[in-house]
C-alpha cells in the first residue's frame, strides 16, 4: 500500500533527519491518504514537515509550535469539506500521541497501550468512527512504532529488515483503518 510506504519513509527521514524525504514523504502521504489538489496538498505537506521539524529536537522541541502547524494542516483538511472536524482538537490529538509516543520510546514511562489509546482517540475522532473499529488500526500501528524505535536503537541501517516488519505493521494499519471508516 503506497499510504503505508509512504508513512514508512516519512519516519526514516524524520529520524535521519533528511528533511527533504521528509517532505517527500508526507507530499504523498497527504496526496494518497486525504485526495486534496496539488497546491493544497504541498502546502499541507509543508505544515506537516514543519510541525515535525519542531517537534524533533529532544528534548528541547517545540510542542506549541508543532500544533500550530498541525492545526494549520487539519484545517486544510476540514476547509475540503470531506471532513467535519476541528481543527484545533484535531491537532492537540496529533501532537499528544506524539508527545506519548517520546515518553514511551526515550524514558520508558508510558506503556504501549497509553501510546494505542492515544491513536485510538485521534482516529476516532478526525475519521468519526467507533473507538472499538479504529482500535486495531492503533494497535498495528504501535507494533509499526516498535519496530521503528528497534530500528532507530541499532543504528538506522537502511538494509535493518526492522523496516520491512514496520512497514508490513503499517500496511496492516491502513488496511485495518480503511475497514473501520468505510463501515
Amino acid at each position: 500500500m503506497a499510504l503505508a510506504q509512504a508513512e514508512r519513509d516519512g519516519w526514516v527521514g524524520y529520524y535521519r533527519r533528511d528533511w527533504r524525504g521528509v517532505l517527500a514523504a508526507a507530499v504523498r502521504m497527504v496526496r494518497l491518504g486525504f485526495g486534496m489538489s496539488w497546491p493544497r496538498t504541498l502546502r499541507g505537506a509543508w505544515f506537516v514537515l514543519r510541525a515535525n521539524q519542531l517537534w524533533a529536537p529532544y528534548p528541547e522541541n517545540d510542542p506549541v509550535a508543532a500544533r500550530d502547524y498541525m492545526r494549520r494542516f487539519y484545517a486544510l483538511v476540514a476547509r475540503d469539506g470531506e471532513m467535519s472536524l476541528d481543527p484545533a482538537k484535531a491537532a492537540r490529538l496529533e501532537v499528544e500521541w506524539w508527545r506519548v509516543h517520546r515518553l514511551h520510546q526515550r524514558d520508558g514511562q508510558l506503556v504501549e497501550g497509553d501510546l494505542c489509546q492515544a491513536l485510538v482517540e485521534l482516529y476516532s475522532y478526525v475519521y468519526r468512527v467507533d473507538p472499538v473499529d479504529v482500535t486495531p488500526a492503533a494497535e498495528h500501528r504501535v507494533r509499526a512504532m516498535r519496530h521503528s524505535d528497534e530500528w532507530v536503537l541499532a543504528g538506522c541501517d537502511l538494509d535493518d529488515p526492522l523496516l520491512a516488519d514496520e512497514l508490513a505493521e503499517l500496511v496492516a494499519s491502513y488496511s485495518s483503518l480503511l475497514k473501520a471508516v468505510q463501515r
